[in-house]
């Protein structure tokens, strides 16, 4: 992945001077191209699945996750289709401590309810007042004590040009890939391959591809009218119970209960 030239700045406030607020996207598939925001953003699919890219990773943002991007931070957003999506922003005085990359955080039930009423306050309203400042800092609160329970939704991304051709090759051929076909691909040996990987993103081929898998498949089952045989196939499993003890290890649930909460609406 490589960062566009043509980084923008976006004003979520519109020149207004709320230090915090809530937006609402809901429709088409977008993807937003990279950008900034001087204001922290905190994330959340109400149904559907985002993906967030920055210089360090590519993140899933699946029901009950939130996306954290920091204020400063270049990123695009990936809106796949048939997305409802809730943001709230800070301003960075609210939470002084943002750090400097996204963070993928698991939204307990308070906090989704509360990004939820926070609609009535946009960030691109003239000026805050004392009943929208003294809830948002209540909010920002509970946000800061979930950024220390990060979950790992992500795929890590790199510069190095023959492990970045490795990894697009890969998403690219999820059903299919092997280790030899991605040599092959990118005109190096098994050998060469598996050492770039180990010393360019620490994890071995073989581990990127089953997060690689299990991250499309969250975001496959989050879609209408797709089965988990279906899902299961599409990311190269023959074997159904495989791809369920696969799944369950790294989610948690099974791609069954999964998919039944991803379709939740609100």
């Amino acid at each position: 992945m490589t960062e566009s030239a043509n980084t923008r700045h976006i004003d979520l406030r519109r020149g207004g001077h709320a230090p915090s607020g809530s937006y609402l996207y809901e429709g088409e598939g977008l993807i937003t191209g990279w950008h900034f925001h001087d204001v922290h953003q905190i994330e959340y699919a109400l149904h559907g699945v985002v993906e967030v890219e920055t210089e360090a990773a590519h993140y899933l943002l699946p029901p009950q996750q939130a996306a954290w991007i920091p204020a400063g931070l270049k990123h695009q957003a990936v809106m796949n289709p048939d997305v409802k999506t809730i943001a709230v922003m800070f301003d960075p005085a609210l939470i002084p401590d943002g750090g400097d990359r996204a963070r993928i955080i698991a939204v307990s039930p308070l906090i989704r309810e509360m990004m939820v009423y926070a609609l009535r306050w946009s960030i691109e309203r003239a000026h805050g007042d004392d009943a929208s400042d003294t809830f948002f800092r209540a909010l920002a609160d509970l946000v800061v004590e979930a950024l220390d329970h990060e979950a790992p939704l992500s795929l890590p991304t790199t510069d190095h040009p023959i492990v970045a051709a490795a990894l697009a090759y890969t998403k690219e051929h999820l059903d299919t890939a092997t280790v030899e076909d991605v040599s092959r691909a990118v005109a190096v040996s098994e050998r060469t391959l598996r050492r770039l990987f180990a010393e360019t993103i620490g994890i071995s081929w073989r581990t990127y591809l089953l997060h690689a898998r299990m991250l499309r498949a969250m975001a496959l089952l989050a879609g209408p009218d797709q089965s988990v045989q279906a899902t299961a196939t599409a990311v190269g499993f023959e074997n159904l119970s495989s791809f369920t003890r696969c799944f369950t290890q790294f989610c948690g649930q099974t791609p069954s209960a999964y998919r039944a909460r991803a379709r939740e609406e609100y």
